[in-house]
């Protein structure tokens, strides 16, 4: 083994892990630097392989694992090891509760500068088979074969798969069928993000309580001869699939999906009940990917805004309505902000289905809009981006800030650096956090923060 001063690039040494990174990855000291360690579990004494030296951390390769934690289990899935998917399947459910709960609650100790009392987390009744939506990249091998996977970790190098144990069973069924059909097509396949190429992800939405199914290709291009003539014969084969779409990304990005989305076969859209109302969801909008943890938190904002009879809630980032309706049907007066178009008319839509005049909706710009709207809005409810709040976002709440304030999270880390700010420069008072866990086999972890002033 070497020694401190000796350690370089690709060599070998031993660590203990003493916690769990935001990235799921384990995390240890060696000669006073932060050790990174996918892979590696807290509590355990690994063997681990140097791969980056940066300047003030390590970055290794997990080796071996010479002192197991009790919590160590075999992954459900076979790729485990080398998809970038999912980082934590190696640990048992239990420990991954108090592991995501941790990080919650050193987030906001650290960032935020805040003791506050974190709730006991709500887990998952099942923690696979839960995501209602795959985004599947694609690459074909220069031999011909189609290569469908998500990424390594790190990395844009596609790890082939035929299934995946976190997905609907209803849609991870349709992957090797899928893949075996696009295959044959000879289409051409996009590489590594390249602009121009074809074909690029494929998109697979289900409505978790109702079973129906949209297929939806994203491609550079709408050259794909024969492509009504096989999603007909996807919608025959298939009664749950709905509707067949084709999205247009024609821009080498990271950002998967593109500005137009066509229908070739069926509908647009799938029918959902969640929290008691029928939603309409696109293949191109936004919905929480597990339904049934994201209905858990519909409770929580209803008793809390309801504690103020009468209260009107200016909900920001309200996407399709997913919160917004239930919070109407409940009999609050709700106005969404959102401003992607498509979600605007979805939520509108969605509204008038369910017969909530309550839930009003406009498309605009939150960041722009949003010091307007705190004129009059004495309850305000965010579900922002993992950046958190923008600059201009936090300024417009610190200028007027609405007496009862509710935070959906997706990063305790930008949660908490907001919530610091709000405690300290609006007079907010924080109530217990509530985690949820809305990803399990994941390291991350959705957060309720709850805040009133008088």
């Amino acid at each position: 083994m070497a020694t401190p001063t000796a350690l370089r690039l690709g060599q070998i040494f031993e660590l203990t892990i003493q916690g769990l990174g935001h990235d799921g990855q384990g995390v240890g000291r060696f000669d006073d630097l932060v050790v990174f360690v996918p892979g590696a579990l807290p509590g355990e004494r690994v063997v681990a392989r140097l791969r980056r030296q940066a300047k003030r951390h390590l970055e290794a390769d997990l080796v071996g694992v010479e002192e197991p934690s009790p919590s160590r289990i075999k992954p459900p899935c076979i790729l485990a090891e080398r998809c970038g998917g999912c980082s934590l399947q190696h640990c048992a459910d239990a420990a991954q509760a108090e592991l995501k709960t941790d990080l919650v609650r050193q987030a906001l100790q650290r960032v935020g500068n805040l003791q506050v009392e974190v709730l006991p987390i709500f887990s998952a009744a099942t923690a696979l088979g839960y995501r209602n939506r795959a985004l599947i990249p694609l690459e074909r091998a220069p031999e011909g074969q189609l290569r469908a996977g998500y990424y390594r970790r790190g990395s844009h190098k596609i790890v082939n798969m035929n299934r995946c144990p976190v997905l609907d069973p209803r849609i991870d069924a349709l992957i090797a069928p899928l893949k075996a059909d696009l295959e044959a097509t000879r289409w051409p396949v996009d590489v590594n993000l390249s602009s121009g190429g074809g074909l690029r992800h494929l998109a697979l939405r289900v409505g978790h309580h109702s079973g129906e199914v949209l297929i939806t290709l994203v491609s550079s291009h709408n050259n794909l001869p024969g492509l009504e003539k096989l999603a007909n014969q996807w919608m025959q084969r298939w009664p749950e699939v709905v509707g067949v779409n084709l999205n247009i990304q024609p821009i080498a990005s990271n950002v998967v999906l593109g500005p137009e989305t066509h229908q070739v076969a069926g509908r647009s859209w799938l029918l959902e009940r969640f929290a008691g109302q029928e939603l309409h969801i696109a293949a191109d909008t936004f919905f929480q990917v597990n339904t049934a943890q994201a209905e858990r938190v519909v409770p929580l904002l209803t008793a809390f805004f309801s504690e103020t009879p009468g209260t009107q809630v200016l909900e920001a980032y309200s996407g399709i309505g997913t919160f917004s309706l239930p919070l109407a049907a409940a009999g609050l007066d709700v106005l969404g902000l959102e401003l992607h178009p498509g979600s605007v008319q979805q939520a509108r839509s969605n509204a008038e289905r369910n017969a909530l005049p309550r839930a009003r909706f406009e498309q605009a710009d939150v960041a722009a809009s949003l010091a307007e709207h705190l004129t009059w809005a004495a309850s305000l409810l965010v579900d922002p981006p993992r950046k958190g709040l923008t600059p201009e976002v936090m300024e417009a709440i610190l200028q007027a800030p609405p007496k009862r304030f509710a935070y959906i999270s997706c990063n305790p880390a930008t949660l908490a650096r907001d919530l610091g700010r709000l405690t300290s420069e609006a007079g907010y008072r924080l109530r217990p956090v509530q985690p949820v866990d809305f990803f399990p086999q994941t390291s991350h972890v959705e957060c309720v923060a709850l805040l009133e002033r008088d």
